[in-house]
């Protein structure tokens, strides 16, 4: 072939004809290097992944927090007929006067109840290694150090990022606003996504997307209902059973019961630690409070609200927790529920479109 003189916009212009010394003709290779450029693309998405982990779950926790504020929203919209807006406006109203009244009511005697808590915290856990060390069940305090730096070491950037106050005030603030934002206009943003996925795959993807959306909220609303009940319990138990710090008790093990397993395991022991240290019959008394709290949770709340919200298997959910916690810190393990719940719902929608024998070329690619 020869080459050619064209005319464009007044112009004439010599354009060469024939194929490019690097181009590659033969289909075969053609194929190969579209399979190797999948594979380098994977490979750098998950280095940009790694690279972008800290704001990439402070993003995906503003997301959280706006399917909390969309479900506040859609159940005010059932007997409230006014506006989206309106409806968040109040629902952020309303949450706002509750903690606000929570600490008006209370604060003095939180405050009062951190600082004791914290002391007993450390007396209990002193009497605890001394009695360890002394049986032979304990490292010395040279070893004990060792090991305590080692772990601190290992704790990920997103742990020390967020460990300090500031850090952990601004995490907070782009959260909320994330959430406030998302939460406003969520329509927007699903068709953002949408036009970044093909033509041929948008219903599909729709679909799984807005399965997710509501998987999350019942997943959150579950939580809340499990905080407050385990909370308000909790706080009841142990103050009808002279258990000091009741009220301070109570709201812990209501925010920990956010993190299932853990949490539980953590308040537990925060209880029966405070529970001691105001003699045996309380230790006793506070032991059996946390196995009713906990009995109750497992074998009747959760059940219960697991038949209308997310059903997650109790050794998947602590095995997420452990990887989430092990790779991100603190935040992946607040955050493993409901990454865990979102992926369980694509899967799920997957096995569907399989089972279901509609898969195509289009929803192979997707």
């Amino acid at each position: 072939m020869t080459d050619t003189i064209e005319q464009l916009d007044g112009e004439r212009v010599h354009v060469v004809a024939g194929a490019s010394p690097h181009e590659v003709r033969d289909p075969a290779i053609r194929r190969e290097i579209k399979r190797a450029s999948v594979w380098i693309g994977l490979v750098c998405l998950v280095a940009l992944v790694v690279l972008l982990i800290q704001p990439l779950l402070i993003i995906f926790a503003g997301l959280v927090f706006a399917a909390l504020l969309d479900g506040g929203v859609r159940l005010l919209g059932r007997v409230l007929p006014v506006g989206r807006g309106w409806r968040l406006a109040i629902v952020c109203l309303l949450t706002v006067a509750f903690l606000a009244g929570t600490f008006y009511l209370a604060g003095v005697q939180i405050a009062d109840q951190v600082t004791q808590l914290r002391s007993t915290v450390e007396t209990q856990a002193v009497r605890v290694t001394s009695w360890l060390s002394a049986q032979g069940l304990m490292p010395g305090a040279s070893d004990m150090s060792g090991l305590a730096r080692q772990a601190l070491s290992s704790v990920g950037r997103v742990t020390s990022w967020v460990g300090t106050a500031f850090g952990a005030l601004t995490t907070m603030f782009m959260i909320v606003v994330i959430g406030l934002f998302v939460a406003m206009d969520p329509r927007v943003y699903d068709r953002g996504l949408q036009w970044m996925v093909p033509r041929e795959n948008r219903v599909e993807f729709a679909v799984t997307v807005q399965r997710m959306g509501r998987t999350l909220r019942r997943l959150l609303a579950g939580r809340l209902l499990g905080m407050a009940a385990e909370g308000v319990l909790t706080w009841i138990a142990l103050m009808l059973g002279g258990v000091p710090m009741a009220l301070i008790l109570g709201i812990l093990t209501g925010l920990l019961a956010f993190i299932p397993n853990i949490g539980a395991f953590i308040s537990g022991a925060l209880m029966v630690a405070v529970g001691f240290s105001a003699g045996m019959d309380t230790g006793y008394w506070a032991i059996a409070t946390y196995i009713v709290v906990q009995g109750f949770d497992g074998y009747v709340l959760i059940p219960m609200v697991a038949k209308r919200t997310v059903d997650l298997p109790p050794a998947l959910t602590l095995g997420a927790q452990i990887l989430a916690s092990a790779l991100f810190g603190i935040m992946g393990l607040a955050l493993a529920d409901p990454m865990t719940a979102i992926v369980k719902t694509a899967m799920e929608r997957r096995s569907e479109n399989v089972e279901d024998g509609d898969e195509g070329p289009g929803d192979a690619a997707a």
